[in-house]
């Protein structure tokens, strides 16, 4: 019966149509709503979500760990923490699909959908002034600053 009114239209519905056909046709159509809903949340989860399945969280945690520790060995472990740390940072911002040819590029778009992750520039900054000026000289104090601030980029970022 429905589907003679749905695909002849001009053909008026006879007249059995009762209570039963219409609660029928009323559950039906609450139930493809429903299912669509059901799709397009699904869809909007997945194309929101961080796309960091391809990072354990547990290989996230060791590498973190790893990072922490060195950070105590000194001025070098410190440095070399700071260097790891924006490394790890820019890894995950790239398994999470930011564009951008540099770090820098991909952390100007993640403040975008992020805004608080824009403490992290400090950090960012001093590591590239480690690698790119040889006389640049560093306290132990202010690289583990540094180090502090990418945890909390990170944790940001929902990794932690």
């Amino acid at each position: 019966m429905l589907f003679q009114f749905v695909f002849n239209p001009g053909v008026a519905p006879s007249a059995s149509w009762n209570a039963g056909s219409v609660f029928g046709v009323v559950l039906l159509i609450l139930i493809l709503a429903l299912l669509a809903i059901i799709g397009i949340t699904t869809a909007f989860r997945a194309l929101t979500r961080s796309r960091l399945d391809d990072l354990d969280p547990k290989r996230l945690a060791a590498m973190w760990a790893e990072i922490e520790k060195t950070s105590e060995h000194g001025l070098m472990g410190a440095k070399l923490a700071v260097m790891e740390a924006d490394r790890l940072l820019d890894t995950v911002l790239r398994k999470m699909h930011f564009p951008g040819e540099t770090m820098g590029e991909r952390l100007k778009t993640a403040a975008y959908k992020y805004p608080n992750i824009s403490h992290v520039w400090g950090a960012h900054k001093l590591r590239n002034q480690l690698v790119h000026d040889a006389t640049f000289e560093i306290s132990v104090r202010q690289a583990k600053g540094a180090v502090r601030d990418f945890r909390a980029a990170l944790k940001v970022l929902n990794v932690f």
